[in-house]
């Protein structure tokens, strides 16, 4: 049986995890984000595309490639969740479900990162539970996936 795929997108900065401000993000970096969704994905018997990106529109291309070939997306959006129409629409358009994750929580933090427009297109957000979000999001996103095996 071939296990589910769920991309697993990151977006700028993320490649300076514990470089870049480690009272807000913490210590941990991209690659131990990569191993515990790894390790997730091992325990929830499903296959991730963990993929980074400081480019919008390489992030925007990959949400599309999601199209015909991922069960589903997690999205760690960064900056570009609060600023980039073309993210949204291409998640919109993709028609997959989607769980944005972010480290830490955009609501406790200035103002302008408080709206997300990547969020319009979710099911669900997950955000100040630091890196451990990701595993969440696998989670949750695998219960979509079964639930909607299952109808």
């Amino acid at each position: 049986m071939v296990r589910p795929l769920i991309a697993v997108l990151n977006g700028p900065n993320l490649n300076m995890l514990g470089l870049r401000q480690p009272e807000v993000y913490g210590r941990a970096t991209l690659d131990d984000v990569e191993q515990i969704c790894i390790q997730a994905a091992e325990r929830l018997d499903v296959a991730i595309d963990f993929r980074q990106t400081n480019g919008e529109g390489e992030l925007v291309s990959w949400v599309q490639e999601c199209r015909n070939r991922a069960r589903g997306i997690v999205i760690n959006p960064a900056a570009y969740g609060h600023t980039s129409i073309a993210l949204l629409d291409a998640l919109l358009a993709v028609d997959l479900p989607v769980i944005e994750v972010h480290i830490s929580n955009i609501h406790r933090r200035e103002e302008f990162r408080h709206h997300t427009y990547c969020s319009r297109a979710a099911a669900g957000v997950i955000c100040g539970l630091g890196v451990r979000g990701y595993a969440l999001a696998l989670q949750a996103m695998t219960d979509m996936i079964l639930d909607e095996d299952d109808r």
